[in-house]
């Protein structure tokens, strides 16, 4: 025992003292056994003819590569990576994709790890992790996982690939038949369970009635991004959400230097929020794009106080600035509730949910359909009170004017009738707030429009800031007081209001409400050609 260790620590001082020049490159060396070294350090092996062999293999490469008169043909063996010049082999080897030279069986097994979707992910990366990536043995496990073993699955036939161990991946790059599965059931269990919520529709505004209390079960919230002319994106999470009868107000506090001029185009994304402390909460939330606004479009002031400038950009979306520096102090997005939950989440990020509305029944024996039967929910509000809600049934377009213009006239309050004229109950204003500063704009708030069809199915839905301007100078016969207008124009229709402010009283009454729709838009619901 004594002297196998003897010869173990001599072996090492000459291992030691053996000089680089008669080492044989480390990446040639044969692996080490368990033989008896012999004088040098050096095995049988290594001794026999190994060392010419490689300087032969050597020069042999250099001759073909065209360096034969340069090439060093000395005993002492050169290693290619102590080299000052990277040589073409060993360039080639770097460039060697490593992940490539590992079996199948071994992939397999480490994506086996992953969840569906970081699975999903990694299918982008290349065309090899993108075969993996729709391993039918992975996503038959992910299901199983996911879903019970008692729920239906593929026949016989179409499993014998799930329960082969195949050891060559898919290289027709098809898409699992169990990863389609595994997502449609999913998408279509996640639908069903709010779907089936917002089937109930309120009967004063025909509309889903639990649309708020879906939108927080889901946990949805909405993200500004500003973009600049320089290229970069100011992303701003959702500050304050304020809830009515047909829509709602987004608000957001900047805290950054940014002016008007400095931005090229806003973004609106529905993001679905994971809870807090969920395993996915780490992991990026999807978006979905509702609404995109280049700051070139129509965009005019609708209201000023001491410290604000209220700038609207049609047709949802208001911007403050302060009035000393121009910077932009807060920005509101008005939201109708229409169609709001799908919106939010089946949009991608860069492509808005456009969802087909249900058409009414085609109905050839009445000739003036889409002229008579409409009912108008209509909500003036601002960030904080009600303002006006009101509600008009069985509206029709008169027979003397029923298309003027390209447009049909509803006729839902009119001036000569005294009867349904309507109080408005709050200040036409909106109230802002910047941090811990607070002001509010006079004369301009939020209108909710939702007009339904003779089938009671959403035919026009709006949600919209507007202002209020001079109608006429001279006082109203019937009032005695001035009168004023608030206007809404789009390509689909026109809104106007006709208002009356008392000055003793501090009043203001609505008494004419008027709405043209687009005969364009009327012959596409209904199928006609007025």
């Amino acid at each position: 025992m004594a002297a196998g260790r003897g010869e173990f620590f001599r072996s090492l001082a000459e291992g030691f003292e053996r000089k680089p020049a008669q080492q044989a490159p480390e990446i040639q060396q044969p692996r080490a056994g368990r033989g008896r070294p012999n004088l040098g350090g050096a095995f049988a092996a290594e001794r026999t003819g190994f060392s010419a062999k490689w300087r032969k293999t050597q020069q042999k490469r250099a001759s073909r590569e065209g360096s034969g008169s340069g090439t060093e043909t000395s005993d002492q063996p050169t290693c290619p990576g102590l080299q000052k010049k990277i040589s073409p082999e060993k360039s080639s080897v770097c460039k060697l994709n490593l992940l490539e030279r590992l079996p199948y069986e071994i992939l397999i097994k480490i994506l086996s790890y992953l969840d569906p979707p970081s699975l999903f992910c990694v299918g982008h990366v290349s065309r090899l992790f993108n075969r993996l990536s729709n391993d039918d043995f992975l996503w038959h496990r992910i299901y199983m996982s996911k879903f019970n073993k008692r729920m239906w699955k593929p026949k016989s036939a179409d499993t014998h690939a799930v329960t082969d161990n195949r050891a060559e991946p898919m290289e027709d790059g098809s898409i699992s038949r169990w990863k389609k599965l595994y997502f449609n059931l999913m998408t279509g269990q996640e639908m069903k369970k709010w779907m089936k919520l917002l089937r109930e529709i309120s009967p004063s505004t025909g509309l889903p009635w639990q649309t708020v209390s879906v939108l927080r079960n889901l946990n949805v919230s909405w993200e500004l991004t500003l973009c600049s002319h320089n290229g970069k994106e100011h992303r701003l999470e959702q500050s304050k959400g304020h809830f009515f009868e047909s829509s709602m107000i987004l608000c957001w506090s900047l805290g950054i230097c940014l002016k008007f001029y400095q931005i090229s185009s806003i973004r609106l994304h529905g993001i679905r929020m994971e809870p807090q402390g969920s395993s996915e909460s780490r992991k990026s939330n999807w978006r979905s794009l509702i609404l995109e606004l280049a700051t070139e479009t129509l965009h005019l002031y609708i209201g000023t106080d001491k410290r604000m400038r209220v700038l609207l950009l049609q047709p949802s979306v208001i911007m403050g600035f302060w009035a000393e520096c121009q910077e932009v102090a807060f920005i509101m997005v008005s939201l109708h509730f229409h169609k709001l939950v799908e919106k939010s989440l089946l949009g991608s990020k860069a492509c808005p949910y456009f969802g087909t509305g249900e058409l009414p029944p085609v109905v050839d024996s009445d000739p003036e359909l889409g002229l008579h039967g409409y009912t108008l929910h209509l909500v003036l509000h601002n960030t904080s009170t009600m303002i006006m809600s009101g509600h008009f049934k069985q509206l029709s377009s008169p027979k003397d004017s029923q298309i003027q213009g390209g447009l049909v006239e509803l006729r839902f309050i009119q001036r000569a009738d005294l009867s349904q004229h309507r109080s408005l109950s709050g200040s036409i204003r909106i109230p802002w707030k910047n941090h811990e500063i607070e002001g509010a704009v006079e004369n301009c708030c939020i209108m909710g429009l939702t007009l339904l069809d003779e089938f009671q199915l959403p035919f026009w839905c709006v949600s919209s800031p507007i202002y209020i301007t001079m109608a006429s100078r001279k006082p109203s016969s019937d009032y005695g007081g001035h009168e004023f207008q608030m206007v809404y124009r789009s390509p689909e229709g026109e809104v106007k209001m006709l208002l009356v402010w008392l000055q003793e009283q501090k009043q203001v009454f609505l008494i004419g409400l008027t709405a043209y729709i687009s005969v364009a838009k009327l012959n596409k619901h209904f199928k006609r050609e007025y």
